[in-house]
């Protein structure tokens, strides 16, 4: 940067559903003298509002705003060189995220968000990787529910069979164990946006068909054949299993972790995303009525008719979420199990990753202050300086660790 940043973080779309909870937690649960933070967005009566709001509530004296706008380069780059670290809420990230990577990796600030538009993601490997890994950059995405769970979870499973038996496991298989908790308006415009775009761009089309499509250019194939899409007994388990809403994100997200810190985990490394639904007739039909549902979502989707008609009449607004209550009674557990072979026989290890908290939001909240937190401290295990990376690849497994510090489960163990 060419001059002092004047804070730690800023929180970009602080008024926003998801950016509001972001400021609270960081706001409540580290003090001024520890850290600083300026709310980010365009409406400044809003921010101002808020600012306030989060004063009356933390033991802060005041917390600065920094207005700009989503669409305007030349205020977005101001705001970025305010900063060490941008934590980004503003979606769809198709829409609005582009200036503000561009901002970042001029300014020298490392970025977080909370992207599960892998459509853009690619778009943003593609174009800016090599930059962002000349100005020593990182540029994380994915820091919630997509994909910290899944993607860390991988991570510490490996760390630990690497370390117990000296071989990384060859075959993972996460499961979406347990969850309650809304989903909001844009959650839902994302997903909109992705469908969206496959539509209309090829590689996006290509990115949503290719299992390897966020590796890096020249390394796009491999072993694994994609996501479950029908119900299937379980090899680990001996249960039967769902198709995953979350696994086309989150798989592809866990393959370009591996390329990206140079196959720790092989080559002919292979992951699976799936829902558990139970064993014997009753988990058939539960893993069968998953599917069904799954299929005639995607259908509706694909659909451009009726996917403007469910953002127009169905769907929630964007900046919009669940009830306090929702937040307040959810929950989530991700569970992985990973096997492989060591000099002495076959090995099978766990992780796991929860919290008695909405996974979307409660959860997601401090998934992305924890990430913004370990890049502004360094708490990070990862040979990677800048790029276009990965929780798993950038920070590592000391994100975990900042986990445990704000109340979740994080374990890696023996199955």
């Amino acid at each position: 940067m060419s001059s002092t940043p004047n804070y730690d973080i800023v929180v970009w779309g602080a008024t926003g559903f998801a950016g509001r909870l972001v400021a609270k937690h960081l706001t409540s649960h580290y003090p001024a003298v520890e850290l600083s933070i300026a709310l980010g967005g365009r409406n400044e009566s809003k921010l101002q509002r808020l600012a306030a709001e989060l004063t009356d509530e933390s033991d802060r004296t005041e917390i600065p705003i920094v207005v700009g706008d989503a669409t305007d380069p030349t205020t977005l780059r101001e705001m970025a060189a305010q900063t060490e670290v941008v934590c980004t809420t503003v979606g769809p990230y198709t829409t609005y995220g582009t200036p503000l990577v561009e901002a970042c990796i001029e300014a020298g600030t490392d970025y977080c968000d909370l992207t599960g538009e892998i459509n853009w993601v690619r778009e943003m490997i593609d174009r800016y990787h090599d930059e962002a890994v000349a100005a020593g950059v990182k540029i994380v995405h994915s820091c919630g529910f997509d994909s910290i769970p899944a993607d860390l979870g991988v991570k510490l499973l490996q760390s630990y069979a690497t370390e117990e038996f000296g071989k990384p496991c060859e075959f993972v298989r996460i499961y979406l164990e347990d969850g309650e908790g809304g989903v909001s308006g844009g959650t839902l415009a994302s997903a909109a946006e992705l469908f969206e775009a496959a539509a209309t761009d090829p590689i996006a089309r290509e990115t949503l068909s290719n299992p390897y499509s966020l590796a890096p250019p020249g390394e796009r194939d491999g072993v694994d054949t994609g996501e479950q899409r029908r119900p299937q007994r379980d090899s680990i388990r001996s249960i039967w299993t769902a198709p995953s809403p979350m696994a086309a994100v989150n798989e592809r997200v866990i393959r370009r972790s591996n390329a990206l810190l140079a196959y720790p985990w092989g080559r002919e490394f292979r992951c699976r995303e799936v829902i558990p639904t139970g064993s014997g007739i009753g988990g058939a039909t539960a893993a069968g009525g998953i599917a069904l549902g799954l299929g005639v979502g995607t259908a509706a989707m694909k659909s451009r008719l009726l996917r403007r008609g469910l953002r127009r009449f169905v769907f929630p607004e964007p900046g919009t979420g669940p009830s306090k209550a929702e937040m307040e009674s959810g929950q989530f557990s991700v569970r992985v199990i990973g096997r492989g072979t060591a000099t002495d026989g076959p090995f099978t290890v766990t992780s796991e990753i929860g919290a008695e908290l909405d996974p979307g939001y409660g959860a997601t909240a401090r998934m992305l202050g924890a990430a913004g937190l370990c890049l502004l401290w360094g708490e990070t295990a990862s040979p990677l300086d800048g790029g276009i990376l990965t929780p798993a690849s950038g920070i590592g497994d000391p994100l975990g660790d900042r986990l445990r510090d704000v109340g979740f489960t994080v374990t890696a163990g023996e199955w």
